[in-house]
């Protein structure tokens, strides 16, 4: 086969495979009505298929293609109108991810955000997150005493090798990375950052949202509500202007103050009547609960006491 031959034939399957990203991408967005957008810096291919594999049977990842993702998503759109797809065009730039899902996305969540793999820090990168270099032997020579010197962490010879003597921050999270301190992290072998899918945001039946509004539970909107309501009633009580939620307070209070004047006045009608004989039996039962040990006792008493037989000690002697 001629190079000319090879090239077309090369062509031809990349043509092909175009083709078949912009087929898969086009039913995807037609049959999920759910994607969470991530961004796949510093995840490497193998991390990649792992996620594809834990994935399966709750969602379906596509990556890379941006420029197909781009006209894939132009073309949902008719004459005149916009499609709710055309939302998500700015955030289709970089080494970007969708995750199509139909289910729960806060388990999808929680599976993306969990698989991560450490790396070692790179010059030039932005960290992640702060990076504290611990306190302790190193296990280097003293001939490297002026590289730790050059990064100001204090250090002492201990028994022939370098000791850190304290904690030292050494990179801050945001910050780019040097190659002085790219250098002694892998000197110490500490890879300080994890890597994986980076979510960005989410879009759900025509609706886009940041990622980090899949982090709050049903538990956590109840408990929002609840206090709304309360401090509603609260209020609502306290300036005088009654509302479904002190409505139910306000009976409460007045129908306590109905008990204290009746209770103040011998006044009685039927509710204050079932409100006393419900008074009289809460403090009667402890007293009677108290007294019932005590007739145990008496009669346990009782019991133990015996009849003394008498004896004449002056007949059995004398007689």
């Amino acid at each position: 086969m001629s190079g000319a031959d090879a090239a077309k034939k090369k062509g031809a399957i990349k043509q092909e495979r175009k083709q078949n990203f912009f087929m898969k991408f086009s039913k995807l967005l037609e049959e999920y009505p759910k994607v969470i957008i991530a961004s796949g810096d510093n995840v490497g291919s193998n991390q990649m298929q792992k996620i594809r594999i834990e994935l399966r049977g709750k969602a379906q990842m596509v990556m890379g293609k941006k420029t197909i993702m781009r006209k894939v998503i132009r073309g949902l759109s008719t004459e005149g109108k916009q499609s709710v797809w055309d939302n998500v065009l700015p955030y289709v730039k970089g080494n970007i991810a969708f995750v199509f899902a139909k289910g729960d996305l806060h388990e999808v969540k929680k599976l993306l955000e969990s698989n991560k793999v450490a790396s070692a820090a790179r010059a030039g990168t932005i960290a992640p997150n702060d990076v504290v270099v611990p306190a302790g032997n190193t296990g280097m020579e003293p001939t490297k005493t002026s590289f730790f010197q050059a990064l100001s962490i204090p250090t002492k010879i201990s028994k022939g090798q370098v000791e850190i003597i304290s904690d030292v921050p050494l990179i801050r999270s945001g910050q780019k990375v040097g190659s002085s301190e790219a250098s002694l992290l892998q000197m110490l072998n500490i890879k300080p950052f994890k890597y994986g899918l980076r979510l960005l945001t989410v879009f759900e039946d025509g609706a886009i949202y940041d990622a980090k509004v899949l982090e709050i539970t049903p538990d956590d909107i109840v408990a929002k509500f609840r206090a709304g309501v309360q401090k509603i009633a609260a209020l609502g009580m306290q300036i005088g202007y009654p509302t479904i939620a002190s409505v139910p307070y306000s009976i409460i209070k007045g129908f306590k103050n109905v008990i204290a004047v009746g209770l103040i006045t011998n006044y009685s009608f039927p509710k204050l009547e079932e409100f006393k004989n419900a008074s009289s039996a809460a403090t009667s039962a402890p007293a009677a609960a108290a007294a019932a040990p005590a007739k145990k006792e008496e009669k346990k008493e009782e019991k133990k006491e015996e009849p003394v037989e008498e004896v004449d000690m002056g007949l059995s002697l004398f007689d």
